[in-house]
C-alpha cells in the first residue's frame, strides 16, 4: 500500500533526548531527506524515483531556519532526519492543476516532486518515510500558535510536538480519520466523480468521519448524504495514510440496500453504478469513458482487490428488482 510501511525504526525513545538529536545532527554521517513546499527531494533513477539523502553537514541543512524532524533508525543505526528547506526559493504563482507539477531542480536527476505526481513509482518504503514527514511539516503550516492562549508554539521532541512556552500546552500532530467505501449492489460498484478532478476520472465515495461516529456509521450517513444509496452491512477491508494534508483512509466495503441515486450536487458532480466488467477496463485503461482513481490511491487498491476476487461481495444482498 503507498505511503504505508517504512524502513525506519521511529524510535521515540529518543526523541525526548535534546542533546543526543543534536549530536545526531552534528554527525556528518547522519542523512536528511530535503522536503521544499511539501515536495520531497527525490533522485531520478532508472528504477523510478528513490528518496534523495543527504548529508546533515551539507549547507543546506546547516543554514535551515526551521527545526528538523528525526525519522528514525535504520537497521544499521545510521539516524534518519527530514528538513524544511523552503528558505531557500519562494515558488511561482499558485497552482491551478489537480496536482502540484511545480519542482525545484538541485541537478538534473535530483528534484522536488509533488508525491502525488510520483506516487505510483515510488518504493513502499520511501512513501511511508516521506508520507510521515509531509504530514509533519503540512501540520506545521497550519498549527503555529497555541489554540489555548494564541502564543507561538516551539517546536520540540524532535520535530514531533509543538509546545506552547506561555501557557504550557502541548501539541501533536492530528490525524484526520477518512471513509473510503466500495458500495456494492451484486457485481456493480458505486462511483463518484468531483468536479475539480481530471476528465473521466471516478471514484469510491469518501468523507470525513465526524465526532461520536462508529466507522460503519459514517460509511453510511457520507454514502446517503453524496448519493442518496442506503447502506446495510459494513466490512473493514485495508487503510492509507494519505498526507494531503493529514488523513487516514479508512477502507471499507458496504452492501447497498437501494440502487436509485439522489445526487448532491455540493458534494458530487456525478455518481453511476458501474460493472465488475467495466471496472477491469478501466483499470486497464480501455474504458471509453471511465478513468479510475490514480495508481497508488486506495481507491484503486480496493477496485482491483474487489475485481480480482480478493474483497468479496456481500453474500445477502437485498431481494428487490433492480431500477433502471
Amino acid at each position: 500500500m503507498t505511503f504505508a510501511g517504512s524502513f525506519l525504526d521511529r524510535a521515540d525513545r529518543l526523541r525526548a533526548d535534546a542533546a543526543g538529536i543534536r549530536r545526531m545532527l552534528d554527525d556528518p554521517a547522519s542523512l536528511v531527506l530535503p522536503f521544499w513546499h511539501g515536495k520531497a527531494l527525490f533522485d531520478l533513477t532508472a528504477h523510478g524515483p528513490r528518496l534523495a539523502w543527504i548529508s546533515a553537514a551539507d549547507r543546506l541543512i546547516a543554514d535551515c531556519p526551521e527545526p528538523p524532524i528525526f525519522m528514525g533508525l535504520d537497521p544499521g543505526g545510521l539516524p534518519h532526519f527530514a528538513a524544511d528547506l523552503s528558505y531557500i526559493a519562494p515558488p511561482d504563482e499558485a497552482p491551478s492543476e489537480f496536482v502540484d507539477q511545480r519542482t525545484l531542480d538541485l541537478s538534473e536527476t535530483r528534484k522536488f516532486f509533488e508525491l502525488r505526481a510520483v506516487m505510483g513509482e515510488i518504493d513502499h518504503r520511501d512513501a511511508g518515510i516521506a508520507a510521515a514527514a509531509k504530514g509533519i511539516f503540512e501540520w506545521r503550516l497550519t498549527h503555529g500558535f497555541c489554540a489555548n492562549c494564541g502564543g507561538r508554539n516551539r517546536v520540540a521532541h524532535a520535530g514531533w510536538r509543538f509546545d506552547c512556552p506561555d501557557c504550557g500546552r502541548l501539541h501533536f500532530p492530528r490525524t484526520d480519520p477518512v471513509v473510503i467505501m466500495l458500495i456494492l449492489d451484486g457485481d456493480r460498484v458505486l462511483m463518484g466523480r468531483n468536479a475539480n478532478w481530471p476528465e473521466g476520472m471516478y471514484s469510491l465515495l469518501a468523507g470525513f468521519m465526524e465526532p461520536g461516529e462508529t466507522v460503519e456509521e459514517a460509511v453510511r450517513r457520507e454514502v446517503h448524504e453524496e448519493s442518496g444509496i442506503r447502506v446495510g452491512e459494513v466490512r473493514y477491508v485495508t487503510s492509507q495514510p494519505w498526507p494531503f494534508p493529514a488523513s487516514l483512509m479508512i477502507g471499507c466495503a458496504g452492501q447497498a440496500e437501494t440502487r436509485e441515486i439522489t445526487l448532491d450536487p455540493h458534494e458530487l458532480e456525478d455518481a453511476i453504478w458501474v460493472s465488475k466488467e467495466e471496472m477491469a477496463q478501466a483499470l486497464a485503461g480501455q474504458h471509453p469513458r471511465i478513468a479510475p482513481a490514480r495508481k497508488g490511491a486506495v481507491a484503486q487498491v480496493i477496485l482491483r482487490a474487489w475485481v480480482d476476487g480478493v474483497v468479496p461481495g456481500f453474500q445477502n444482498a437485498p431481494s428487490f428488482e433492480r431500477q433502471a
